[in-house]
């Protein structure tokens, strides 16, 4: 593979030794290049350079570009160092003859040219102010400042006078980029009379004189005023700039400043804050770029200006291009690396001109490549890189050698050299070598081989091939890969084009000579066409454009079509269409929309080359909509603030060019007054008091208005607003925290005729004192940026006007984590649509207004609130529920207190006396639905002494979704049983443990757990596996308790799980037992009313627990127990209330004296209940229907209890019963089914459970406070063994 020549260009300058033939390089530089000036008309300017060279030196201008005619223009002369000197500037509002952008070019005759930066020229407008300085008081030690407003460029030409003398400038003392002068400190010393003066310009031009005075300290607060808060700037690098915040008020401000959210350290070098609060800052550098913001604080007033400092850094360069040898047909790069800020552009010149590219001169980067070296080559090349902040030039000279120099090579760049010249060695050179012939020939590459030349001279041949286009003397080389190689190939060449070519032999003494021309034409490419030159297209209408083209030049086959391919901007898929002749009209196109065509030619080889993207905007047309949600707003009893939104997206048509507003006075059709605008909103002044009036808006283009929006109408009002007070507490604010920023909207105060002239936003972390904003009374919203991501921002909102500031209004909100992606552009009136309306919409959920606080005594306070997205009752009717959220700031870091409730008030206790708090109130609704996710970590122990028994434990699902109100345990000897065979034990509450009795031993047992909220029941958790132990421990039995059951015929129909003593016999489908009563001294309960929730039922005459009852009773009260359908292997037949607190059935059993005990056969005992409390809490039904296992119908008489009655030896003064929780079900009642609650030998009464078929219905009852009789609780008995001989009957049918 051919390779470029060892001998490559060098690219370091460097000067011959004496007695060299080769031409050295020649020193030439501008030592002084001209700089932008700011002239004055009719005074001279001076542009300066200055070239420096050994050679003599020819310097001319240019101006614009063009070259000055100095000999026909008596006003411009040069000077003997090349200067350009321009005796008196001309300078007119319609002839500027002498401003513009000059350029210095130095020539060397028979050498070179070189051109020098441009400079601009720009003269200072007529000295004439814009304003005059008004008279100003000042406190003592106050700050004031006096404006002298003039244009940009007379600025420097601004001085100021007092009494007539010249004012000296200091640090209290200081003039403002605009002119303005600042005074800080202020003292008697400095009242006067001030004038601003502009010098320089001709005769002094003078300001009005303006009276400052000088009171004394009165101690009155003044309100915080800023007189010139910071602008954006930009500055160059290297310069200074002044950042100006002049502020008064009483108490004086304190003024600090931060730089990108950092405070500055005013002690560093360059940074100084002067005249009372302005920042200096000299020499500027890149890091000094970002955002200032001048804070200033005076008392309980704050402000906050921000501004954007810019730092242009000029053009520099990293590496300059360098003097250059080289030879013909050489190919050669000039280095150029230039930074500085974007954008940034890069051109080059040789010999003052400038370089085009082209295929011999390309640009890659920064870099000029030559290709193919001629002797007209030679010369200076110059590299220009320009930015906003300036332009600057660098040059190098290229000489090129004649074939037969050697090119000389550099040792230590100390003692730069060349080696000696070609002409003193006499040693042969090769020659010519033979049959140069070309091998291969294709459409784009020419392979050539030779044969040795005839008279080598030498070994280690090289060759060098040269090669040009036909008819042209620009040569390109390639050089073969290794000495004695005798092949190359060319590569990238045109198809069907004529080439030259020749070799040349070289030995050690150098080049020999060149063998005859070759000229060999590549080959022609099956062509397929070209681009279709010329294409134009033309909009012709709002809906079409008209396209053409010609014929491609290059193509061997006749044009079969063209084919059109078109997209809308901006669009990705593109459409195509064929078309046979030279032009085609595109109609059925969207107005004023900007589309790309393009052409493709075909011919029998296929497709050709495309021609390039040509994009046309069809004509413009009127509006197609009219402007969106237009609001009117009635400022005062004569005036109405007008404010709208732009057509929507699409149907502007054009270029928007205003808008026109039409109103009227009245509803009917009467004369309107038009206005026409460019804002998106216009006050209507002069209007008469408390009449009606009705305003349409229209959008124009060029080409007319559109349609006009409907007439919306507004009345002023009777009499112009109140100012004797302050406004009121703003109706509502709200908050949508983003990342970096909250954007908070709000409400006017309610009372509408107190005039408010704005409003005050104060927002910080914690506490909302960090930061103020002052905004207009007209804006309802407002983004607070810069903000720290997951942070948890208070935010307070104050109306004012000239009587002072109101009540403010709080509310608070958290930022989202840097991890959320960044959201786009927010549109304000779609996230506050309608923000003047102060009535709220009362179906989203709103902040709580009018938040009042009562003291109620020393420590207690009352807090009430409204929630305006409630009904005009102000009842709640939903889930939502209140914050109450309260602090001190006494001391500084006391931390928030928060209670939550449901009404509209809450009190609040326990606070410290003569204290001030602080309240905020939060509304929050829920939306949760039932858990998503199953318990977790369900784990099943043995009780310990008892295998029958079994705790089982696990923890709340990941996802509650709310308040967790109870729990369903499933469990079952066979795990791929269907649910509904499951048997089933509820657990009431956030219980996390549950004990489950009775168990068969050597048994594996399969448990599941669902979680409940108020939405309803969540997925099952999977199924945990536990195998009871194989035998009960010997100390078992215990002598002081007896069971007995009593069986009723098994249900023939059969076919659920149950307990029971053996694996494989299934007990009867029903079982009726008597409940246990644990008698127990009453000084050893653990407490007077606990709430019974355990039932032991036992499965044989074996005891269930082993261990005495007064220690089993205290795990009563620690765990909830099966209840009794739970321990019969039964499903119950109604709901259990989950979703409520558990029910609260306390019993207590008094009796006066102690009364032996009957007979277990016997239906009754002396032990009398005195008294028995129960409640049932209404609650609101679950929104999903419960599994089949809890509500799967069955007849109404299915399962029902009566007590057992456990015997202890003990004799005991008092007793106390453990009562089932579960319902006994009694006879049923259309919609409602009917439980008796079994006590000791009697019924208690009746209460109603709301069954799923019935939702809707909710009741509460309540056990009456009842004595019963012996007798009674007799009859209960006989009552209770008839219906069980009826359900004997039933289940035997």
């Amino acid at each position: 593979m051919a390779r470029r020549s060892s001998a490559d260009p060098l690219t370091r300058s460097f000067f011959l030794s004496s007695g060299s033939d080769i031409r050295g390089f020649t020193p030439f530089r501008f030592s002084v290049e001209p700089v932008d000036t700011l002239a004055v008309r009719g005074l001279p300017a001076v542009l300066n350079c200055l070239a420096a060279s050994d050679a003599p030196v020819r310097v001319e201008w240019k101006k614009d570009g063009t070259f000055l005619n100095l000999v026909a223009d008596d006003r411009k002369q040069q000077l003997a160092d090349g200067s350009l000197l321009i005796s008196a500037v001309v300078h007119s509002k319609h002839n500027k003859p002498d401003e513009g952008v000059y350029q210095c070019v130095a020539t060397i005759d028979n050498l070179g040219t070189i051109s020098s930066r441009t400079a601009r020229l720009t003269v200072a407008g007529l000295p004439r102010f814009l304003s005059q300085p008004e008279g100003v008081s000042v406190c003592s030690g106050g700050t004031e400042m006096l404006s002298c407003e003039v244009t940009e460029e007379l600025v420097p030409f601004t001085r100021w006078e007092r009494d007539g003398r010249p004012v000296e400038l200091d640090g209290r003392v200081i003039q403002l980029p605009s002119g303005a002068l600042v005074i800080s400190n202020g003292s008697q010393s400095d009242a006067g009379l001030y004038r601003c003066t502009i010098d320089a310009l001709g005769p002094a031009k003078t300001t009005d004189e303006a009276e400052l005075q000088v009171s004394a300290d009165s101690g009155v607060e003044e309100k915080l005023e800023t007189l010139q808060g910071p602008v954006a700037v930009a500055k160059v690098f290297g310069e200074s700039v002044l950042l100006p915040c002049v502020m008064k008020g009483y108490p004086l401000p304190v003024i600090r400043w931060t730089f990108n959210d950092r405070p500055i350290d005013e002690s560093r070098e360059r940074f100084a804050v002067i005249g009372g609060g302005s920042l200096q800052i000299i020499n500027l550098t890149e890091e000094d770029a970002g955002i200032y913001v001048c804070q200033a604080n005076s008392g309980n007033m704050t402000s906050e200006i921000q501004a954007e400092l810019t730092v242009h850094v000029p053009p520099r360069f990293l590496t300059r291009p360098s003097n250059t040898y080289a030879q013909e047909s050489m190919d050669i790069i000039f280095e150029c690396d230039v930074t500085g800020s974007l954008p940034l552009t890069v051109k080059w010149m040789k010999d003052g001109d400038t370089v085009i590219p082209s295929d011999y001169f390309r640009m890659k980067q920064h870099n000029l490549q030559v290709l193919g070296l001629v002797k007209s080559d030679e010369g200076f090349y110059q590299c220009l890189a320009e930015n906003d902040a300036g332009n600057v030039q660098a040059s190098a000279q290229l000489i090129i050698l004649d074939l037969d120099v050697a090119l000389p090579s550099l040792t230590d760049a100390t003692t730069d050299h060349v080696a000696s010249s070609p002409s003193e060695r006499n040693d042969p050179t090769p020659s010519a070598p033979r049959d140069v012939v070309a091998s291969l020939v294709s459409t784009r590459f020419i392979k050539l081989t030779w044969r040795l030349p005839a008279e080598p001279h030498g070994e280690n041949i090289t060759y060098s091939v040269f090669y040009s286009l036909e008819g042209t003397n620009r040569e390109r080389v390639e050089n073969t890969s290794g000495p004695g190689e005798m092949l190359v190939t060319i590569q990238n060449l045109v198809p069907d084009t004529k080439y030259t070519f020749r070799v040349v032999a070289s030995n050690a003494n150098g080049p020999g000579e060149s063998s005859t021309p070759l000229t060999v034409a590549t080959q022609l490419e099956v062509q397929v066409p070209g681009p279709a030159p010329n294409l134009q297209v033309v909009s012709v209408s709002t809906a079409s454009v008209t396209l053409s083209w010609e014929r491609p030049m290059t193509g061997n086959a006749e044009i079969q079509t063209y084919r059109l391919f078109y997209s809308e901007k901006g669009r990705d898929s593109e459409q195509d269409m064929d078309v046979t002749g030279l032009s085609y009209t595109m109609t059925g196109l969207k107005r004023f929309t900007e589309y790309s065509f393009r052409v493709v030619a075909y011919n029998k080889h296929g497709p050709g080359i495309s021609t390039e993207d040509v994009v046309v905007r069809t004509l413009s047309d009127v509006p197609s909509a009219p402007p969106q949600n237009l609001t009117l707003e009635v400022l005062n009893s004569t005036s109405i603030m007008v404010r709208w939104q732009t057509p929507p997206a699409g149907t502007l048509n054009g270029e928007l060019t205003g808008y026109k507003l039409r109103y009227r006075k009245g509803l009917r059709r009467a004369d309107a007054m038009e206005i026409s605008t460019t804002q998106l909103f216009q006050l209507i002044e002069g209007l008469e008091k408390g009449k009606m009036y009705t305003v349409r808006v229209s959008a124009s283009t060029v080409n007319g208005s559109g349609p006009t929006t409907e007439w919306i109408a507004a009345e002023t009002f009777e009499n112009d607003l109140d100012e004797s007070q302050v406004p009121g507490v703003p109706s509502s604010l709200h908050v949508r925290p983003l990342v970096n920023r909250i954007v908070v909207s709000w409400t006017p105060p309610e009372n509408q005729d107190v005039l408010v002239r704005g409003y005050k936003i104060g927002y910080g972390i914690g506490s909302p004192h960090a930061h103020t904003v002052t905004l207009d009374y007209k804006q309802r919203f407002y983004s607070i940026d810069n903000l720290d991501p997951s942070s948890h921002y208070v935010i307070t909102l104050k109306a004012f006007n000239n009587m002072g500031e109101g009540i403010p209004i709080y509310n608070s909100a958290t930022t989202r984590p840097q991890s959320d992606p960044i959201d786009a552009d927010i549109d304000f009136y779609e996230l506050f649509n309608n923000p003047y309306t102060p009535a709220p919409d009362p179906t989203p959920m709103l902040p709580p207004v009018g938040v009042q606080a009562t003291v109620l005594s020393h420590d207690t306070v009352k807090v009430s609130w409204a929630d305006n997205s409630l009904a005009k009752n102000q009842k709640i009717t939903d889930s939502r529920y209140y914050t109450i959220r309260w602090k001190t700031n006494i001391p500084a870091n006391t931390k928030y207190k928060t209670a939550n409730t449901t009404t509209l008030f809450h009190t609040v206790t326990a606070l410290k006396p003569n204290t001030l708090y602080e309240f905020s109130v939060m509304v929050t609704k829920s939306r949760r639905s039932i858990p998503s996710s199953a318990p977790k970590d369900v784990t099943v122990i043995s009780k310990e002494g008892n295998p029958r028994i079994i705790n089982i434990n696990w923890q709340p699902p990941t996802e509650a979704n709310g308040k967790i109100t109870g729990y369903i345990i499933y469990y079952s000897t066979d795990v791929n049983a269907e649910v509904h065979d499951w048997v089933v034990e509820p657990v009431v509450g956030n219980r996390l443990t549950h004990q489950i009795q009775g168990l068969t031993l050597d048994t594996a047992y399969y448990f599941k757990i669902q979680a409940r909220n108020s939405k309803g029941m969540g997925p099952m958790s999977d199924a945990a596996q536990f195998h009871t132990p194989k035998a009960e421990p010997s100390d078992k039995m215990s002598s002081d308790q007896v069971y007995w059951k009593r069986a009723a015929c098994k249900s023939s129909t059969g076919s659920h799980k149950y307990k029971s003593s053996s694996k494989d016999l299934k007990p009867p489908d029903l079982w009726i037992h008597h409940e246990r009563l644990e008698l127990k001294p009453m000084d050893k309960s653990p407490e007077p009313n606990p709430v019974m929730t355990e039932t032991p039922i036992p499965r044989t005459t074996q005891d269930p627990a082993a261990e005495p009852s007064h220690q089993r009773r205290g795990h009563e009260v620690e765990e909830s127990v099966s209840t009794l359908a739970g321990r019969r292997g039964v499903r119950p037949k109604m709901m259990m209330p989950l979703d409520s607190q558990p029910p609260q059935q306390s019993v207590r059993n008094q009796a006066p004296a102690p009364e032996p005990l009957v007979a277990p056969s016997q239906p009754c005992t002396t032990a009398e209940l005195q008294k028995t409390e129960a409640l049932i809490k209404e609650e609101e039904p679950p929104s999903m229907n419960p599994l089949t296992a809890h509500v799967r119908p069955t007849h109404p008489l299915k399962s029902f209890a009566v007590p057992t009655v456990t015997v202890s030896a003990h004799n005991q003064p008092t007793y106390e019963t453990a009562l089932p929780s579960t319902p006994l079900l009694a006879q049923p009642v259309p919609g409602v089914k009917i439980a008796s609650i079994g006590t000791l030998n009697r019924a208690r009464a009746l209460m109603a459970v709301t069954v799923p078929s019935a939702p809707d219905q909710s009741e509460t009852s309540t056990m009456l406070d009842t004595t019963y009789e012996t007798d009674e609780l007799s009859e209960e008995m006989a009552h209770l063994e008839g219906l069980m001989k009826d359900l004997n009957a039933i289940t035997t049918d």
